[in-house]
């Protein structure tokens, strides 16, 4: 008689995974070495709303210079990596190797996607998250250079403009977030906004 591999019970399927998000749920891990993960609906939730995206003229002047060159899906692994890595504003205690396994698969059938800062051929920054519909679900960020991960926010709010998105969520705001201006909503008002931006199609 052969028993379950325990590891299996905390696989996450990616179907029951888009459905989370779909219902303004999403998975977090207590620590990296920890397999079990638990579901998150926060009272209130982050967005940044496109007409209050703020970037200031420092950074700006940064992104004129071209200190790095942009890519989008080129390198999930490296990306995830690095944000599990504790050099991002979240710390690694969340993602662990079911989350990691998850959105790989996600990034497989087109779900999940990357906004990758490089210099020569090293990634310095980069964040992921999640597209459903027209709604954006951002992660996490890490940076390996001073402001890789910001300039990856402002390429990755130009192209969700671009390309028909309608909202953006962070999932929490912090002061980091607030600089770019990200907001709180009502869990009642952000499910409307969700429900909205899931109504309409949008191609990453």
């Amino acid at each position: 008689m052969t028993g379950k591999d325990p590891a299996e019970s905390f696989k996450i399927d990616p179907e029951l995974l888009l459905r989370a998000y779909a219902t303004g749920v999403f998975p977090m891990a207590e620590e990296a070495d920890n397999p079990e993960i638990f579901w998150v609906r926060p009272e209130r939730r982050g967005i940044i709303p496109f007409e209050n995206f703020h970037v200031s003229h420092s950074l700006r002047k940064t992104i004129r210079q071209g200190r790095f060159a942009i890519r989008f899906d080129t390198d999930f692994a490296g990306v995830i990596d690095g944000c599990a890595s504790g050099s991002g504003e979240r710390a690694r205690t969340w993602i662990n190797q079911p989350i990691r396994e998850a959105y790989g698969k996600l990034f497989a059938l087109g779900h999940c996607h990357t906004v990758e800062a490089w210099q020569e051929d090293r990634l310095v920054g980069g964040l992921y998250g999640i597209s459903l519909g027209s709604a954006f679900f951002g992660e996490s960020m890490f940076s390996r250079q001073r402001d890789a991960s910001k300039v990856c926010l402002v390429h990755l709010v130009s192209h969700l403009i671009e390309k028909g998105f309608t909202l953006l969520d962070t999932q929490f705001t912090t002061t980091h977030l607030e600089s770019f201006g990200a907001v709180e909503v009502p869990r009642r008002q952000y499910q409307k906004m969700l429900d909205n931006a899931l109504a309409q199609s949008a191609e990453f």
